[in-house]
């Protein structure tokens, strides 16, 4: 298996691309080995000395380490825990996991919101090893969920700002302000 790597906007997450489906349609976040119960990967590459948070998502996965790592001592663990995960015909997730909610109680400006964040925003998102999620639409502010390499990502606002928050002003006239969650 050869397994590629790109940098991300965030130095502190590193891309990493196997070359066959990781989460085809869907995405999961995992910040400790507690949440990685339902990921037989994500718990593999937690236990790596270094790993403070994995992303998986289509094709992809991405890995956020420890500051006081360097990606040089850390890459290698990390390729070699993704090669034997998948040599060992393990699944990805242990349970089939929910893609975001039935969008059919959504009223129409959230489902164009929805529409435009799934066709124009995570597609570009994803090339940088991360993840836009919808939260919330409230009197005019829509706040989205940065995840994977966007999460903590220093250019993270100047995305939400300049471009997801411009184009959904564009796109959709009640929509005000774009903030991220909390």
């Amino acid at each position: 298996m050869f397994i590629q790597t790109e940098d991300t906007p965030n130095p502190a997450t590193l891309k990493f691309i196997p070359g066959v489906d990781v989460l085809p349609g869907n995405s999961a976040e995992f910040n400790s080995s507690d949440e990685a119960k339902t990921s037989p990967l994500a718990s593999r590459l937690l236990r790596i000395d270094g790993v403070e948070s994995v992303f998986l998502s289509g094709d992809f996965v991405s890995i956020t380490k420890a500051d006081q790592m360097e990606w040089f001592a850390l890459k290698p663990s990390v390729l070699a825990g993704i090669m034997e995960h998948f040599a060992s015909g393990l699944p990805v997730m242990d349970a089939a996991q929910d893609s975001d909610a039935d969008n059919s109680d959504d009223d129409e400006v959230v489902q164009q919101i929805k529409h435009l964040l799934d066709t124009r925003v995570r597609p570009a998102v994803a090339m940088d090893g991360g993840d836009i999620t919808f939260h919330s639409f409230d009197e005019g502010v829509v706040t989205l969920q940065m995840r994977g390499a966007c999460q903590g990502c220093p250019s993270s606002t100047a995305t939400l700002k300049m471009g997801i928050e411009n184009m959904l002003r564009h796109y959709i006239p009640e929509v005000v302000e774009v903030r991220p969650t909390e």
